[in-house]
């Protein structure tokens, strides 16, 4: 008998009629001779409801009251499909992150899991019940409920698959898998029927958020499977895994953007030893993720850094720049959240040639002007116009023939 692991979005759980459309997917994967363990988001809009509720009764809400508060959205969407489930005969129960035994730190909203217990949800499948398990969430030392931000589910399901030692894990969600591009942007992209990891992994992390980055970093280590795929139809989805035909004609797999992309300069940076640290050690301490990172050619010893975070952390990390700014000497700090991103990713590009060429010729003729660049092996980044984004993806598609593969 083989143990899969069902992970299910917002979309998919959005109101009871999904709730029971997940339910009967659910069941018949049960009538295949599988044991299930479902994991599940919060219906719909729910977190970012709570989130607006929580800024109503207070402007700057506690992190912890915070995670409290929206782990009740996974709660309410898992205790609600064993509910339909058991209406329909199955034998099925309903378990928190800290029931499911997902320990974490304490980084309240970007929790990370430190390691997971699964003897509860192991003795309930030789109960021969399915297994719905709250996503997003975890406990940590203190018992406390944490949250692991943002796509924490698909981390929650990739990781409950490894430590029960499941055949694979299937995220199902409002798409039908991995495109070449946004097909919202580009109408010709193509569905992948299968990608590496590390390609999958550096187009989440430029923008594809088909699934969440810290997922495919998982799977990639241990080597779980990862089926994408749509919740509202059958179609065969894409399969990110390690047996991927190596040589392969056109060396780029796809076209990732980013609109949330904010540039941060601190200006008149002196030039010397340390000044680095001193700047992106206040950063990583209050858990800001940076992006691209470009430094000028130094005149007179002094000289301008500039780096990129997310939006939403632009103001968090504006309160811990200009204060080190100020004691490390540098003139200023500026700020900037009209830019955007777009890559090429593909793993067959660090061996053929041209590839970087290609992409910012198809951009200038498109009249795009590229703010800053960044690279991987397998990955070109270039940071513009945010207003530019959707242009320069659908003539990035069209200059490598993704369309046509």
């Amino acid at each position: 008998m083989s143990l899969i692991v069902h992970k299910y979005g917002g979309s998919s759980v959005a109101d009871a009629d999904r709730i029971k459309n997940v339910a009967r997917r659910v069941i018949r994967a049960r009538e295949q001779g599988n044991q299930v363990v479902v994991v599940v988001s919060a219906m719909g809009r729910t977190t970012d409801e709570l989130i607006e509720l929580a800024r109503q009764v207070a402007e700057k809400p506690d992190a912890r009251e915070l995670d409290h508060l929206l782990s009740t959205g996974e709660v309410v969407s898992c205790t609600l499909l064993t509910m339909a489930l058991r209406s329909m005969g199955q034998k099925a129960i309903s378990l928190t992150g800290a029931q499911a035994g997902i320990r974490t730190d304490s980084t309240y909203s970007r929790a990370r899991i430190t390691g997971i217990s699964p003897k509860r949800i192991s003795r309930e499948l030789e109960k021969g019940r399915i297994v719905v398990v709250a996503g997003f969430q975890g406990v940590n030392d203190e018992l406390d409920i944490t949250t692991l931000g943002r796509g924490g589910s698909d981390t929650t399901a990739v990781a409950l698959a490894i430590s029960l030692a499941a055949d694979r894990c299937e995220i199902y969600t409002d798409v039908e898998g991995v495109f070449t591009t946004d097909p919202r942007l580009v109408p010709q992209a193509r569905k992948l029927e299968e990608i590496g990891y590390e390609e999958m992994l550096e187009m989440a992390s430029v923008g594809a958020r088909v699934l969440h980055p810290r997922a495919v970093e998982l799977g990639w280590a241990y080597g779980m499977p990862i089926l994408v795929a749509s919740s509202f139809n059958d179609d065969p989805g894409t399969l990110i895994h390690r047996g991927v035909p190596m040589e392969i004609t056109n060396k780029v797999s796809g076209i990732a953007h980013d609109s949330d992309v904010a540039k941060v300069t601190v200006i008149g940076v002196p030039d010397r030893p340390g000044i680095a640290s001193a700047i992106f050690e206040p950063l990583a301490r209050a858990n800001i993720s940076v992006d691209t990172i470009v430094q000028n050619a130094g005149i007179n010893r002094i000289t301008d850094l500039t780096f990129t975070v997310a939006k939403s952390d632009l103001s968090k990390a504006m309160g811990v720049i200009k204060p080190v700014a100020e004691s490390i000497g540098a003139r200023d700090c500026a700020s900037d959240t009209t830019l955007g991103k777009v890559s090429i990713v593909g793993a067959g590009m660090q061996t053929a040639p041209g590839y970087a060429a290609r992409m910012f010729k198809t951009l200038s003729e498109e009249g795009i002007n590229i703010e800053l660049i960044t690279t991987s092996e397998i990955r070109i980044t270039c940071i513009i116009d945010g207003a530019k984004v959707p242009q320069a993806a659908r003539a990035l598609h069209r200059a490598f023939e993704l369309e046509t593969r």
